[in-house]
Order: C-alpha cells, then structure tokens, then sequence
C-alpha cells in the first residue's frame, strides 16, 4: 500500500493537490474553473467522481474557484473550518448541507489508513490551515499561503518524506516589480507569503533524515522564475549544510501542468 499525489497546479493563478491511498482520495483545494479542474484531472487519468472529499486550505479565489461547480456537479464532500465555510460562501455559491463537514484546525481526520491533520499558517484569510498526509509511517505536507514558518508549524510538519512548500517571490524582483506599495507590503508582511530566502531558511529547520523530495510551489507568475527559486533555495540550503540533490530532491512545481502521479 502507499500514499500518492499529483500537484496538478501551483501558482498565484490557481492550485490543486491531489492525493491518493489504495481505498480513498483527495483533492486540497479547486483553484480552476470546473472545466479546468476537469482538464487537471484527466491529465493523471483520475475521475473526480471519486474523490472521498475536498479539502479547503482558505478563501481566496486561487484556491476555491471551482470548489462549488465540482461539489454539485459531482456531489462530493467539502471539508473546510468554520470561519473558511462562512467566509467562502458567497463565492462557492450553495452546497447541500449533507455535502458540507467541519474540520477544525489542529485536527486530525481519518479515513480508512490515511490520517489527515490539519494546522494553522499565518495569512490573511480568515482561518487558513494547511494539511499533512499520514499513510503507513509516511508523511507528506503542503505548507503554502503563509508569511512566516512558526516553531509550531515546524513542529508539526518536520521530517516529512514529501514537501510541497511555498517558494512565492524573489524579494528583489517583488520591490523593483510593477505591483503598487500597499500589495507589495502586504506579500512581504507576516500575513503574506514567504520569499525563496525565507522558505529555503524554513526548510532547512525542518528537513530531516526522511526527506526525499521538496517541491517549490505557488510561485508568483510576476515575482518569480522557476530557475532563480530552486538557485535560490537550493544556495540558502547548502549554506545551511544540506546538499540538494545528494540527500533529497529539489522540484519545480508548475502553474497549469501536473506533476505526474508519484508515490510518497
């Protein structure tokens, strides 16, 4: 038995993870359109019908777009926090009570072998969580979305064999770049999203023994390049005494196309 996952899409234009056991799978936030989600899908041969649920991280557009197209269309089950559920409301448009389940932060879920933790980043959303996937002593964590990595979040999500971790922006390319002050304070504040710098910093406290890959994910389409973040991150790594490449792997994550399905 093992734990698998696709990262069909990552970027400040829409994400989507998708995980799968033997009996169950998942999918951590709809960033798409339905058709789009559809297209995501198809592309890693899986059929959404099947999803045992989806899990919301927060409210923000580039994670939630397709969520209520796909829940009604397909009659899924979405979990989200209770501050997540009311402030996403409007745009998900209705879902029937019977398809909608509270996950509290700081919890675990489970179904069949897989258990599914949740726990709190620091964003402006109204309660962002993120996830780790515990499956037969693997552990696999997506931490994005966050503009600080806490001692807590580190201590939840270390020595996993799999993480896809925010990489958002160079920090120089943010300062010199097109956006207006107030955006590009509120990216570089606590409550915005971490630099190729500071996830790299990030990693490298919590990387361990375990570790063998870390994807670089939601990367700013206009503050960042795939290149410059995996130079950047993997220099601040080895900086810090881990070698890229010798005792875990280093990797792109991509907008539009799917990684392919791997296991953890």
């Amino acid at each position: 038995m093992s734990l698998r996952y696709s990262i069909l899409a990552s970027g400040s234009t829409g994400n989507a993870l998708y995980v799968e056991s033997d009996d169950h799978s998942f999918l951590v936030d709809a960033g798409f359109s339905g058709k789009q989600m559809e297209s995501l899908f198809g592309q890693i041969d899986r059929d959404i019908s099947k999803l045992s649920g989806i899990f919301v991280t927060h409210e923000h557009s580039d994670h939630i777009k397709g969520i209520g197209v796909l829940a009604r269309k397909y009659h899924l089950p979405v979990f989200a926090n209770e501050k997540t559920w009311r402030a996403m409301e409007s745009s998900v448009g209705v879902i029937p009570t019977e398809q909608k389940f509270m996950f509290n932060m700081e919890t675990v879920k489970s179904f069949g072998s897989v258990d599914i933790e949740s726990f709190g980043v620091s964003h402006d959303a109204a309660e962002p969580m993120f996830y780790v996937f515990h499956h037969s002593g693997k552990k696999l964590v997506l931490i994005t979305d966050t503009g600080y990595v806490s001692d807590r979040m580190k201590g939840t999500i270390s020595n996993a064999d799999v993480y896809i971790f925010e990489s958002n922006h160079d920090v120089q390319m943010l300062r010199m770049g097109r956006y207006p002050w107030n955006i590009k304070r509120r990216i570089l504040s606590d409550v915005g999203h971490v630099s190729n710098e500071d996830a790299a910093l990030a990693m490298s406290d919590v990387v361990g023994d375990r570790t063998k890959r870390v994807y670089l994910a939601h990367l700013s389409l206009d503050n960042n390049m795939k290149d410059l973040a995996k130079m950047a991150v993997a220099q601040t790594l080895e900086s810090r005494g881990l070698v890229v490449g010798e005792q875990f792997g280093l990797y792109d994550t991509d907008p539009k196309i799917p990684t392919i399905l791997t296991a953890v």
